[in-house]
């Protein structure tokens, strides 16, 4: 009874996959199941009259097996040789000849948005917003904050093993040669800053405005991508 009983589920589980593939499919394609056995009789008439209707059938029948395929496809969206190019492309601090940017020595040290560094929760109204608008970030380029006095809004400059740093905000506590670099937890800022003495190299001085479209323009800048992607790679570790 109990080899019956199993034989039972696994038929009635079968078949309800069976009905699930198949009605995704008529979903894909608008194609039902029962026309695909009648492709061969429309295929001999559509040699006769040229009939564009099974064209059209035929058409979808071969996109909805393409969406299935790619549905229960376990392969990977990055490809081995993709993955290999990400992993050898030099990094940015190869890639680039700093010295010819003007540098200057500053105390860096890690913030986020929470309460330790701003004294906000998340329920605050400006919760994440920096003092010129935009939104907190952590990216190619992300946010930083600064003495405007020294590295007005809008400024970009180059910050060794944190990547570009796009100066959006102030604090009370950031007064000279002095920045804050955003992360978005407390452990990153202690995992992977802390707090250093070190050069940065000032891509760009800012005029003292930064837009959500100007930080966006700068992380998609598609030449950039590569860089981008060792980025978020090293993050995920």
């Amino acid at each position: 009874m109990n080899i019956i009983t199993k034989w039972m589920k696994r038929t009635v589980m079968s078949a309800l996959f069976i009905s699930a593939l198949l009605t995704t499919f008529h979903s894909i394609s608008g194609v039902e199941a029962r026309s695909i056995v009648q492709l061969q009789q429309n295929a001999e008439q559509a040699d006769k009259d040229g009939n564009s209707k099974f064209e059209h059938t035929l058409k979808s029948v071969g996109v909805a097996f393409k969406f299935l395929k790619e549905a229960v496809s376990l392969e990977p969206k990055i490809s081995a040789s993709e993955a290999v190019a990400i992993e050898q492309a030099p990094t940015l601090e190869e890639s680039i000849d700093w010295s010819q940017y003007q540098k200057k020595q500053v105390i860096a040290t890690g913030y986020t948005a929470f309460y330790e560094s701003t004294g906000k929760n998340p329920d605050h109204p400006s919760f994440g917003i920096t003092y010129s608008g935009v939104k907190v970030k952590r990216d190619l380029y992300s946010t930083v904050a600064a003495d405007l006095n020294v590295f007005p809004i809008g400024t970009i400059l180059f910050i060794p093993d944190y990547g570009y740093g796009v100066v959006a905000d102030k604090g009370g506590a950031i007064k000279g040669n002095k920045l804050d670099l955003y992360y978005e937890t407390v452990d990153d800022v202690y995992n992977n800053w802390g707090k250093k003495t070190l050069d940065v190299y000032i891509v760009e001085m800012g005029d003292g405005t930064l837009t959500e479209e100007d930080l966006r323009l700068l992380n998609e800048n598609e030449a950039m991508q590569v860089f981008r992607q060792q980025y978020i790679k090293s993050e995920k570790k």
